[in-house]
């Protein structure tokens, strides 16, 4: 599957992007538990949204961190995946965090790979920032993906 054509296509529909993400979600079941909404997915570019509900709050009626170390890895997974060449495979390899406040809105997380080298083979770095809804960030995250071409 041609997950930016895919992604395209169904973004001219209506509803089209909530069809894609939960595409993606049956695709990797696990991503499910966050109910993320793709709403951008470009080369070098992903954004992902996920609402503050019951299911992945914390004790303390926030977003869990491992519900945003979910949305860090699949934004910057589908980044990987419209961005890598042709024929090229990735896998996560890692991921370094930091909580920066607590979690207490609907969320965004935007994976942002326009500075990669898409051609290296190895690993690179994909830089993930997630915003609150007063576009305040609350965590980060560089993911390590590894390429083989």
């Amino acid at each position: 599957m041609n997950t930016l054509a895919t992604y395209q296509r169904f973004s001219k529909l209506p509803l089209g992007k909530r069809i894609f993400s939960k595409a993606v979600c049956f695709a990797a079941p696990y991503f499910s538990s966050i109910k993320p909404q793709i709403s951008q997915l470009k080369p070098g570019l992903c954004q992902v949204h996920m609402k503050k509900r019951r299911a992945v709050q914390n004790h303390m009626k926030t977003v869990h961190a491992i519900a945003m170390c979910n949305m860090a890895e699949l934004s910057a997974g589908l980044v990987m995946d419209v961005s890598v060449p042709k024929g090229a495979r990735w896998i996560p390899a890692g991921m370094e965090v930091k909580y920066l406040k607590k979690a207490k809105s609907h969320l965004t997380a935007v994976a942002d790979g326009e500075a990669i080298d898409w051609t290296a083979q190895g690993d690179v770095i994909v830089p993930v920032r997630v915003t609150d809804t007063d576009n305040q960030l609350v965590f980060t995250a560089q993911v390590r993906m590894n390429i083989k071409h």
